[in-house]
Parts: C-alpha cells; sequence; structure tokens
C-alpha cells in the first residue's frame, strides 16, 4: 500500500463514507457525512498538488482501471466519469465481452495523478454503492418502466455528484488562495490539469468522442435530489479490438 493510499485524511475520509454507505442511515445524516467528506477531499488534492509542484517524483501521473460490471453497468459508469471529470481527470472505455461468463462489461481506464486516482477511487467505491441503494427504493410513476425510471434517476444522482464535486473543489481552491494570497494553487492546478490532458492524448492519439445517451425515465428530478444528500467523501474478444471512447 502506497503513502498516498495510508493519509490521515483520506482514512477519516474513508469512515465518513462508511457511515454514508449504512442504509439505516438517515438522508439528513448522509448529508452532513457528505458536507465534511467532500471538504476534506478537496484539501487533500489541493495540498497534495502544491507538494508534488516542489516535488514532482511524489505524485505522478498514471493510470487506473475500473471493469464495471452487473447491473447498470452504463450508469455506474457514468457515475465514474462525472466524479473523473470533476477531479479533472482523463478516461477513456472499451465495451467488452467476459470470455467465461459471455455478458458484456465496461473497462474504463482513468488517466490523473495518483493522489486524485486514490481519491477517484474511494468516491467510485463509496457512491456506486449509495445510488445502487437509493435507486432500489426509488419507485417510478404509474405505468412507467422501472428500468427506464432507475436509469435516469442514476443519470439524476451522476450529475448531482458532479455539481457538488465542481463546488467542493472550487471553495477549497478559493480558501487556499485566501490562505496563501496569492493564485499559486489555480496556477499549479491548471499546470497539472493540462499536464495530465497531454499524457491522455500521447496514450490514445486517436480517440472517438461517445455518443451522448438517450434516457426517456422520469426518475432524473429524484435522482438529482439523491445526490444533493450524497455523502461524497467515500467491442468483442472475438480477435477483433474493441474501440475505445472517451467520455
Amino acid at each position: 500500500m502506497t503513502q498516498i493510499q495510508t493519509h490521515p485524511k483520506l482514512a477519516k475520509i474513508k469512515a465518513l463514507l462508511a457511515k454514508a454507505e449504512d442504509p439505516a442511515a438517515l438522508p439528513e445524516e448522509a448529508e452532513l457525512y457528505f458536507a465534511k467528506a467532500a471538504e476534506l477531499m478537496a484539501e487533500y488534492g489541493i495540498e497534495q498538488a502544491m507538494l508534488a509542484d516542489a516535488k514532482p517524483e511524489t505524485d505522478k501521473i498514471g493510470e487506473r482501471t475500473f471493469n464495471v460490471k452487473g447491473k447498470y453497468m452504463a450508469d455506474r459508469s457514468s457515475l465514474l466519469f462525472a466524479i473523473a471529470h470533476a477531479l479533472g481527470a482523463r478516461n477513456v472505455y472499451w465495451s467488452l465481452t467476459d470470455p467465461l461468463t459471455r455478458k458484456r462489461y465496461r473497462r474504463v481506464r482513468v488517466y490523473a495523478h495518483e493522489s486524485t486516482l486514490s481519491r477517484i477511487e474511494l468516491l467510485f467505491s463509496s457512491l456506486q454503492l449509495q445510488a445502487l441503494n437509493g435507486v432500489q427504493h426509488a419507485r417510478s410513476q404509474y405505468g412507467e418502466s422501472t428500468i427506464a425510471y432507475r436509469k435516469s434517476w442514476l443519470a439524476g444522482f451522476a450529475s448531482s455528484v458532479r455539481n457538488r464535486l465542481d463546488e467542493a473543489e472550487e471553495s477549497a481552491l478559493r480558501d487556499a488562495t485566501r490562505e496563501a494570497g496569492t493564485a499559486g494553487a489555480e496556477l499549479v492546478l491548471v499546470k497539472r490539469e493540462e499536464a495530465v490532458a497531454a499524457f491522455f492524448k500521447r496514450a490514445h492519439p486517436k480517440i472517438k468522442t461517445a455518443p451522448s445517451r438517450r434516457l426517456t425515465g422520469t426518475g432524473w428530478g429524484d435522482g438529482r435530489a439523491a445526490g444533493e444528500r450524497a455523502d461524497l467523501g467515500r467491442g468483442h474478444l472475438s480477435g477483433n479490438r474493441p474501440k475505445a471512447l472517451s467520455r
């Protein structure tokens, strides 16, 4: 286990996320857990960025692969995209078939600095569980397809998560800039995002942008509301190479 993964602030965030994952947690409690966890997440990101600016070797750009299998595969992948983009990462995915089960799944590869990858992994692990717990209790309108409703619910959840992460990151940056009395932190973050973008382009020079999803269910609003309450502190294999898509 790396030093980044055992950072005490990440351990505290993980503990907050565990509380939010408890199905017995009240929505109001989960919201409070989120507020503190998201704050700590953003602070950690700024701290690691500033440290790495002085010593780049302590936080290099890398990649992490997520194999998204099972229920709501595309919807959970979209949640991962939302988290990654909010934290300044880049990602690409392939649609594959498991040679043993013959079931489809998505392989998502995320590119970012190692400290950011740790945050993404921690958040995705918790938020997809929170989303699946929440969508199971959501109720569609009379006569509406349950699947269509749940897919739009999950899309709303991911959208809300993205907005809240964006807000937490911006708030942490404002605080860091105010305390330091300089725009240094903002310049460091811009430089890091540019470095990740260049690294990604070298790895995937001919990447294609995935088409937008079209959802028909009415669960968007309910999913967004659930996302507002969520705790954020936590091709075929037949010989043809599958095409990679970015989101």
